[in-house]
């Protein structure tokens, strides 16, 4: 019976001892930012301090974005055992937004980790002009800008009253278009806008409408990357492509009442 007593005592006493050490480490070495947030450009100022000195023993400053080593850097602690390291958010690495983890390692076991949230300045995009085939109709401009990405190829598929853009992307991006309204358009029955339909890959996807004239309409579409094939699909492309079907269709159906009339009073 004591035997019992005793291995439960030391299974109770061997817990205690792991469940202490967790908060041992965790309260070694602390880790702070001066701000939750910053912008490309802004000095981000890491600072905290150790419980014990360990004489020789530097801090190892990591800085990560999604996995992604952004940043590292070793120095000394003070002699009362604080730290601070100062870093300016730009650079090569510095190039996607979103939250960034900052790990300070302090001797062996020892980590104390932070977050807070990058935003990138914006690109400056240059806006691109691709002549559009369609073709025994001529071209037709379309004005463009992309960021994450570069255009391959646009093409008209009367079919299905759409415009094809194919893409090559390197990242998460987005693409602006400037579609002239005398090419390509989506309309009501009642002449006034209607909405595109943007599918991409075979997934329909929301878009954004910034600008709308008289003479066009610019449409911006974000995208992921690995993307290719972006769709936007209205109700008119080359209004020549559907004055003629209709032409075609309404000769057709005169034609036909023609005929039908001629028979009929020739029957009679």
């Amino acid at each position: 019976m004591n035997f019992v007593k005793t291995k439960i005592i030391f299974a109770l006493l061997i817990l205690g001892m792991i469940s202490t050490l967790p908060a041992f480490a965790e309260s070694l070495i602390t880790i702070k930012t001066n701000s939750n947030s910053y912008k490309e450009g802004d000095t981000v100022v890491i600072s905290g301090k150790v419980t014990t000195i360990i004489i020789g023993t530097p801090i190892t400053m990591q800085i990560f974005s999604q996995g992604n080593l952004v940043d590292v850097a070793q120095f000394n602690v003070a002699e009362d055992g604080s730290y601070s390291y100062t870093i300016i958010a730009e650079g090569p690495y510095w190039t996607k937004s979103g939250e960034y983890v900052v790990r300070a390692s302090f001797g062996e076991g020892n980590v104390a980790e932070t977050q807070f949230s990058f935003s990138p300045k914006s690109e400056v995009v240059d806006t691109d002009i691709f002549e559009v085939d369609a073709g025994s109709h001529g071209t037709f401009d379309v004005n463009y800008s992309i960021s994450g990405g570069v255009v391959k190829n646009m093409l008209v598929d009367k079919d299905i009253l759409a415009l094809i853009v194919i893409i090559e992307t390197d990242d998460d991006g987005s693409i602006t278009l400037e579609m002239p309204r005398s090419a390509f358009d989506a309309k009501k029955q009642d002449q006034t806008d209607d909405t595109f339909i943007i599918i991409i890959d075979g997934i329909e996807v929301p878009y954004q409408e910034t600008v709308t004239n008289t003479d066009s309409r610019i449409i911006t579409i974000n995208f992921e990357e690995g993307d290719s094939d972006i769709e936007i699909i209205g109700t008119t492309i080359i209004p020549e492509f559907g004055t003629i079907a209709v032409m075609i269709l309404a000769v057709g159906i005169i034609t036909t009442i023609i005929i039908t009339r001629n028979r009929f009073q020739i029957h009679i």
